[in-house]
């Protein structure tokens, strides 16, 4: 009877053989990957009065720095052109060409309107006798370089991001994209702070927001925020053929 058995095991077809294996080896996978994710802590609190999705708050106005590209216009046009766009340089300064360099870094766009005002102002008297007419200044944001948000850890494009104002907890995982050993229901935000200044660590409750709609910690994303992403080991050979 046991040789009788053996005989019929020994006629299975390979592939299904290698197929239980397969079955075997995945469950396997499955059950490390839930026993790693509870070894994982969450970290972070939940903070009802940050601003979050449906509650989102205006930032306050725009601090310029390198290297920020500005559309700047003057009145009365200066006598070599006014320039169009200019580029906030590594040392704060921008070129106005012949009328000189303007600092500008660490100035709102309101700001540098009337540092730029200034400087022209303070330039002598143009040789041909006319009258030197009070400058204006206008500056427009053209291209948002410096400011940015990070998502760091068990994500597919980790990284900086842009941050324009309105992007959410959600938004930045999105964007980031899951892999298959991703944990968003351990993921957190950290918020920069002054040295010496207490930990901002907020927790993320990943299934309220993807499942249920809550908003509560689908908290808006600020210039500086460091998105965390916790994982499980990566999978191994097999499992990455697997699409785990």
């Amino acid at each position: 009877m046991i040789a009788r058995m053996l005989s019929v095991t020994d006629r299975r077809p390979g592939w299904l053989v290698a197929g239980l294996m397969v079955l075997s080896m995945t469950g396997c996978q499955s059950l490390g990957k839930s026993h790693q994710a509870k070894r994982i802590p969450q970290y972070g609190v939940i903070d009802p009065n940050q601003p979050r999705e449906l509650h989102k708050v205006p930032f306050p106005p725009y601090v310029i720095e390198p290297p920020d590209e500005l559309d700047i216009a003057i009145k009365p046009p200066l006598p070599d052109g006014n320039p169009s766009t200019c580029v906030v340089g590594s040392d704060g300064f921008i070129d106005l060409g012949f009328a000189g360099d303007v600092f500008v870094a660490g100035l709102t766009l309101a700001e540098a309107e009337e540092r730029i005002a200034q400087h022209l102002d303070a330039l002598p008297a143009p040789e041909n006798g006319r009258h030197k007419e009070h400058y204006q200044a206008s500056v427009r944001l053209s291209n948002n370089q410096s400011k940015f948000y990070y998502v760091l850890g068990a994500v597919a494009n980790p990284g900086r991001f842009r941050s324009t104002g309105n992007e959410t907890v959600l938004d930045a995982i999105v964007q980031a994209g899951l892999r298959s050993h991703s944990l968003p229901e351990k993921a957190y935000l950290v918020r920069p702070h002054p040295a010496g200044g207490h930990d901002q660590i907020l927790k993320i409750d990943w299934f309220g927001i993807r499942d249920r709609g809550d908003t509560l910690t689908n908290y808006q994303i600020l210039s500086g925020d460091r998105l965390i992403v916790p994982g499980t080991r990566p999978p191994g050979l097999l499992g990455s053929l697997l699409g785990q």
